[in-house]
Order: structure tokens, then C-alpha cells, then sequence
């Protein structure tokens, strides 16, 4: 199997849970922007080392925050050369309300992968939404595009829906699958 390395920021701890929930169903590493908004040079290496590489951000104010920001511009380093041409990618979002623009944020995430010239892998599961349907189930805020959270405002990080953390896990298993479908022998 490839190896598949998940990067984010998480500014309160919420997507830093969904993040281990991805990273355990895909197997992989994990590298936190800081709050500064940087990475190692060790962090810049397993990425261009990696298979696939998931990318994970809340959703503040209708996109990603700027520390995310930042570590997407210093990968145009990597855009220049090509250096994640042909790498599968991924992307999740978490904000506190169930839209809350979270389409914003996952469409950024999708473009920065295609902008490397990646391929993206959708979130592949059906929604959860009929009337019986509530936060403990998978895909309950009815996702497609990447994996969307929600961790209402109040909430700790260790109060995210286990719906959405079953999804996380569900979603990192789907991309380190497609990742070994495509690793080169």
C-alpha cells in the first residue's frame, strides 16, 4: 500500500479530531500546520514522498483559515516543479453549523490538489437523510464532494458527532484504497 499523508490546520482542536479519524482509517501520517502557518522541512518531504495526500481545514468565515492559506502558497514550490503531479488527494472541513459554507472550503481544497495536478477521490458514500436520520450516522450532513463535519460551537473537541467520525474514518480508507489502485509497482 502507498503511503498517505494527511496535512492540516486545526485552530480549536475539532478538526484535529477528524483528522485522527482519517488518518486511522487510511493508516496515515499526520502533519499539523502550526499556528504560524508552517510546516518542517521533514513535513515538506513525507509530502512529496507520500502516495496520497489528504488536505484538512476548518471552515472559517467561508473558507480556509489563513494558516492553511499560507502552507498552500508555500507549496507553489511544488506546483512549479510538478512535484505532486499524478498523487491522489483527499480534503475534509469542519465548521460548528451544518452548512456554514463548508462547500467553500472543501472546493478550495479541491482545486489547490488539482492545481498540483492530482487526482481527487470524492467521499463516495450516500447521505444519511431521511427523517430517522441523526448525528451518529455516517455521511449525516450529506457530503459528496470531500468529507464535511460539524462541531457546534459549544462543543469540545472531544464532543465531534460520531457520525462525522465514523465518516473521517471511512473517508481515509476510501483514499489510501484508490492510492494503492494507482501506486506504480
Amino acid at each position: 500500500m502507498t503511503d498517505t499523508v494527511i496535512v492540516y490546520y486545526s485552530g480549536y482542536g475539532h478538526t484535529a479530531k477528524v483528522a485522527e479519524r482519517v488518518a486511522k482509517g487510511a493508516h496515515a501520517a499526520l502533519i499539523a500546520v502550526d499556528a504560524n502557518g508552517d510546516i518542517t522541512e521533514a513535513d515538506w518531504a513525507a509530502l512529496d514522498a507520500a502516495g496520497a495526500i489528504i488536505l484538512g481545514a476548518p471552515t472559517y468565515m467561508g473558507g480556509v483559515p489563513w494558516q492553511f492559506k499560507k502552507f498552500a502558497d508555500a507549496s507553489s514550490k511544488r506546483w512549479f516543479s510538478r512535484a505532486w503531479q499524478d498523487k491522489i488527494f483527499g480534503g475534509f472541513t469542519n465548521s460548528a453549523s451544518p452548512v456554514g459554507d463548508k462547500g467553500a472550503t472543501i472546493g478550495y481544497l479541491q482545486v489547490l490538489a488539482s492545481q498540483h495536478g492530482g487526482i481527487w477521490v470524492s467521499l463516495g458514500l450516500l447521505p444519511a437523510n431521511t427523517k430517522a436520520s441523526t448525528s451518529a450516522d455516517i455521511n449525516n450532513i450529506g457530503g459528496s464532494v470531500g468529507l464535511l463535519t460539524r462541531s457546534p460551537s459549544d462543543a469540545s473537541a472531544d464532543e465531534v458527532h460520531t457520525g462525522d467520525l465514523d465518516t473521517a474514518e471511512a473517508y481515509g480508507a476510501r483514499v489510501a484504497a484508490i492510492a494503492a489502485r494507482f501506486a506504480k509497482p
